[in-house]
C-alpha cells in the first residue's frame, strides 16, 4: 500500500471517529483500517492515535502528521478536480444538508433551475433541523444558520436571518395591536419550544437590550408550526424573515413593534470540507447559492 492512501485511511479514520466508520466509508473492514494505521505507526516510530473501546484520539505526533496528510489528500483531490473540471460539465451524486425552514420556503423553489443548468449532477437533499457531521456522514455541502465552530469545514458567509415579530390582521382586529412591548404580556404569543430563549424577546431600552419573556397557550417546536399558527389567527410569532417575508408582502401576516424590536441578525453560511469547494459538482452549487440569495432577497 503506497503512503497517500496509507494517509487516506487515517485522515478517514480520524475525521470519521473510529475504525468501523472509515472502513464503511472506504470499502475497508475494521481490522485492515487499524493494521494499516499499526504499520504506518510502526514505520514512523511513534504512536499516532490512542484507541480506546469506543473511538480513537490522535498523539501530539498523531496530530502534527495528521494536518500534514490532511493537505496532502487535499493537494490529490484538487489535482483530480481540476482533470475532471477540465472534462466538461459537472456530474455526479451531490449531498446536501440543510434546516428546514431554509429547504422548504427558499431553496426548494428555485432548485429546478439549478438542475435544469447541471443535468449531469444528481442531488440528495436531506432537509432536517439537526447539527449533521458534514465530513463523518460525506456529505458534500450543508447549509448553516449561526456559528460553524467545526474546524474541519471551510465557512463561507451568504446571507443573514433578521427576526420578526409578526400577527395576521385577523387576530390584530380580534386582540388589539401592541404598541410597545409591555402589552405583549395581554396578547396570546407563540414561542418556540426547541429554546428556553426563544421565549426571551429583546427590545431597545434606555438601559440597553431589554427582554420581554412571552407566553401563551400554544407551543411549537418548528419555525414553521409558528408560521402556520400565526396565519392562523392564534397569535403572535417571532420568526426568522426568510421565513415570514412572502406572508408579509402577501397582507398575511403584519409586522410588529418594528420600532424597538431588536431583530438579531444571525449568519447563514454554507459550510463544506476543506477542498471539497473544488469539484465541479459542489462548485457550481456553492456559485449557485450565493448568487440566488447572497442579497438575502427575502428581507422584508
Amino acid at each position: 500500500m503506497d503512503r497517500a492512501a496509507e494517509m487516506e485511511i487515517l485522515v478517514a479514520a480520524i475525521d470519521r471517529g473510529g475504525f468501523t466508520a472509515a472502513a464503511d466509508h472506504l470499502g475497508l473492514t475494521p481490522s485492515a483500517v487499524s493494521k494499516v494505521i499499526s504499520r504506518l505507526e510502526a514505520r514512523l516510530g511513534v504512536r499516532l492515535v490512542e484507541r480506546t473501546t469506543r473511538r480513537i484520539a490522535l498523539t501530539a505526533e498523531g496530530r502534527t502528521f495528521y494536518a500534514a496528510a490532511r493537505g496532502i489528500i487535499g493537494a490529490i483531490d484538487e489535482a483530480e478536480a481540476s482533470v475532471m473540471e477540465a472534462r466538461g460539465r459537472p456530474q455526479g451524486v451531490l449531498r446536501v444538508n440543510c434546516g428546514t425552514a431554509f429547504a422548504m420556503i427558499q431553496l426548494a423553489p428555485v432548485l429546478s433551475d439549478f438542475m435544469t443548468a447541471h443535468p449531469g449532477v444528481s442531488l440528495e437533499l436531506g432537509i432536517e433541523d439537526r447539527i449533521a457531521d458534514i465530513v463523518g456522514e460525506d456529505i458534500d455541502v450543508g447549509i448553516r444558520t449561526g456559528p460553524v465552530g467545526d474546524d474541519r469545514l471551510v465557512a463561507r458567509r451568504f446571507a443573514d436571518v433578521r427576526r420578526v415579530i409578526v400577527a395576521s390582521p385577523a387576530y390584530l382586529q380580534r386582540m388589539g395591536r401592541p404598541t410597545q412591548p409591555d402589552d405583549l404580556a395581554r396578547h396570546v404569543c407563540i414561542p418556540i419550544a426547541t429554546t428556553p430563549d426563544m421565549a426571551l424577546w429583546p427590545f431597545v431600552s434606555a438601559a440597553g437590550p431589554r427582554f420581554v419573556e412571552v407566553r401563551g397557550p400554544v407551543r411549537v417546536g418548528t419555525a414553521e408550526g409558528a408560521h402556520a399558527l400565526a396565519l392562523g389567527g392564534v397569535g403572535i410569532a417571532r420568526l426568522g424573515d426568510l421565513v415570514v417575508a412572502r406572508s408579509i408582502r402577501e397582507g398575511a401576516l403584519v409586522p410588529l413593534l418594528e420600532d424597538s424590536h431588536i431583530a438579531e441578525p444571525v449568519p447563514m453560511h454554507l459550510v463544506f470540507p476543506a477542498g471539497r469547494q473544488r469539484l465541479p459538482k459542489v462548485r457550481v452549487f456553492l456559485d449557485f447559492v450565493m448568487d440566488r440569495f447572497s442579497r438575502s432577497p427575502w428581507r422584508v
